[in-house]
């Protein structure tokens, strides 16, 4: 069921779905989607277990439109009150590209609420100060639909963006509000957490595209490595988004981690852990 929760300068979108007394599964997604982006996985997780909590970034999706431009430590905060809200403690967070940043951030705020962690396509730091200038100074002046093509082109593989599913993904980032896009572009712009990161120690999955052009292999490789003990998945011929392109793929690396920190929590009929 959809939902909103007021948090005064924002109006968040969330979703839960699955087993109400199950460990949280939460997923945050990339800049210029929504909450969309993990309805191909959702079917293949088990199906008893598994709290499922998906939200969309503040300026997208169904989530209000603050004024521009948003920090990196806001985005935190957001996600912060959501799981405090749900009253959700020790979460598997999902995390993939600046939805990563955000994972990175919150599990050096709020241990308390991250026990494990995936970071998929994303990086401690991404992009340059100048190349973000530039995309916000683009979507400014005349909206996303300028740099749609080229984003689809550093999304997708090239035999994906040959197929009709294409202009679904296109179409979802020119309708996400140019504001919230270049609000959460500033914000990336802004964030590095090399050092932060650096600090962390809990099972952590990093998940890569081979031909992801946002975030490519080695970046993510090089992020996850910060930590002590990470693990690292490649998904082949998959560009930024592999739960996309590859959703068993993805699917079947996130449910090995799951069962490998023992994150499935058992519950009877009622939903009694």
């Amino acid at each position: 069921m959809m939902q909103l929760l007021d948090l005064g300068d924002v109006q968040l979108h969330y979703r839960v779905d699955g087993d109400p007394g199950g460990a949280p599964l939460v997923f945050a997604n990339s800049l210029g989607t929504d909450m969309r982006l993990w309805d191909a996985i959702l079917p293949l997780l088990p199906r008893t277990g598994l709290r499922i909590i998906r939200f969309d970034k503040r300026g997208h999706g169904l989530s209000s439109l603050p004024r521009a431009p948003y920090k990196m430590g806001t985005l935190v905060r957001d996600a912060e009150l959501l799981l405090d809200h749900l009253g959700v403690t020790d979460s598997l967070f999902v995390g993939l590209s600046i939805g990563g940043m955000i994972a990175q951030g919150l599990a050096v705020k709020r241990p308390d609420l991250i026990r494990a962690m995936v970071l998929s396509n994303t990086g401690a730091k991404i992009g340059t100060a100048d190349l973000w200038a530039d995309r916000i100074a683009t979507v400014d002046a005349h909206g996303i639909e300028p740099l749609a093509d080229a984003v689809m082109e550093r999304w997708f593989s090239r035999a994906f963006r040959a197929s009709p599913e294409l202009a679904l993904w296109r179409n979802m980032l020119v309708r996400q509000p140019a504001e919230g896009y270049s609000g959460c572009s500033a914000a990336i712009a802004g964030a590095d957490f090399y050092t932060t990161t650096a600090s962390l120690r809990l099972p952590t999955l990093g998940i890569a595209g081979s031909e992801d052009g946002s975030t490519p292999a080695d970046l993510v490789r090089e992020t996850v490595d910060l930590i002590p003990g990470s693990q690292f998945h490649l998904i082949r011929g998959a560009g930024h988004l592999p739960c996309v392109e590859n959703p068993a793929e993805f699917a079947l690396a996130l449910g090995r981690f799951i069962a490998g920190t023992g994150h499935l929590r058992e519950t009877d009929d009622r939903g009694n852990t």
